[in-house]
């Protein structure tokens, strides 16, 4: 058997995710490829977004950036999706491709290869997977036509009220493969840490008003804080600046996973693919600054399923790390609630699903 992981360069959780499913797949000894769609179709990210241009409103552009918010309406119309459409465009190219290299089951983390492999089985057939990496029914999905269609626990009824057939939907969380959790190690000892450490992930996206906070954290007598700040640069050396020895400054980090096993409290931006890998280490985690559309919906399903709090401000922030590095009960309930909601063998359950269905 061969598989084919297709993921997107339009956002780092997609491609995690396609890696985490490639990982597990060849720890099972079956052959499988990670790709980029765009490199396949011979396609830059801004060519594809001059495509949905012209689909959108003529030669003039422009749309692209609004076609996200307006999804639920062509959702509810019906109409054919200037996305759909875009992707239709490069099916032959995708098709090709998965003939040339004999590839037996496509796995999609991304949106816009489901969309190609499925205006390439109104004429063909390929077996293909979709998979959710956010906690909410996304735009654009109905018109997508999978086998089966892999998303979080207890999005099921959100899903078929969208016109997706519930046989389809396989609700085994967001894929993690089992070795991110099992090779994690705990780094306090490295860091000279002796505290509970609280652990702000960010990244790339910025600081924020995080920054506005940041001595307030440093003034908790029985907590340091560890900052990631990933690409951040400009972050990176102001916050080197600190003269602060309960402060540890860290840039880009291959190995995540051990600064995660390492924390007590974590402080995060909403997405779904870093909000699971947290959940998966049961930790006490703190969502901050959603943005408006799909992170709204990942706080949305985290705080309703008691998996995280959310925080909307300084006061807030504060607030919920003193609760958590304070009180047991509701420390001890919200990893309860992650251990019930939040599977650390998605990636392997996954994959038995495979082995069991599309084996030869």
């Amino acid at each position: 058997m061969k598989v084919l992981v297709l993921s997107c360069n339009t956002g780092g959780g997609h491609n995690s995710c396609g890696k985490y499913i490639r990982e597990e797949l060849i720890l099972n000894k079956i052959e499988c490829d990670f790709k980029n769609y765009f490199e396949i179709v011979n396609l830059s990210k801004t060519d594809f977004t001059n495509k949905i241009y012209v689909k959108s409103i003529g030669k003039k552009g422009g749309l692209f950036k609004y076609v996200y918010r307006i999804g639920d309406a062509y959702d509810k119309t019906k109409i054919v999706s200037p996305v759909y459409l875009a992707n239709k465009m490069f099916s032959n190219r995708l098709y090709n491709y998965i003939k040339k290299n004999n590839y037996d089951l496509v796995i999609c983390p991304h949106l816009f290869p489901a969309l190609a492999l499925t205006a390439i089985n109104k004429k063909h057939r390929v077996n293909f997977i979709f998979v959710d990496t956010d906690y909410e029914y996304h735009p654009f999905t109905d018109e997508i036509h999978a086998d089966y269609y892999v998303i979080p626990k207890n999005l099921e009824e959100r899903f078929v009220s969208r016109g997706i057939d519930k046989d389809k939907l396989l609700p085994l969380g967001i894929p993690i493969s089992s070795e991110y959790i099992k090779n994690a190690k705990d780094m306090k000892n490295k860091l000279n840490i002796d505290k509970k450490m609280i652990l702000i992930m960010l990244g790339s996206m910025g600081f924020g008003n995080i920054k506005t906070i940041l001595n307030d954290l440093l003034n908790i007598e029985d907590a340091c804080v560890t900052i990631v700040c990933g690409g951040n640069k400009k972050l990176y050396n102001e916050l080197k600046k600190y003269d602060n020895k309960k402060l540890k400054v860290i840039g880009y980090s291959k190995n995540i996973n051990d600064l995660i096993k390492s924390a007590d409290i974590i402080i995060s931006k909403p997405g779904g693919l870093s909000s699971t890998e947290i959940a998966s280490f049961r930790k006490g985690l703190i969502h901050v600054f959603p943005i408006p559309g799909v992170e709204t919906g990942n706080t949305k399903y985290f705080s309703e399923h008691n998996l995280s709090f959310v925080a909307n401000s300084k006061e807030e922030i504060l607030d919920y790390v003193n609760i958590l590095l304070k009180n047991d009960d509701e420390y001890n309930k919200m990893i309860e609630s992650q251990k019930k909601y939040i599977s650390s063998s998605s990636a392997k359950d996954l994959v038995e699903f495979i082995k069991n269905k599309y084996y030869k």
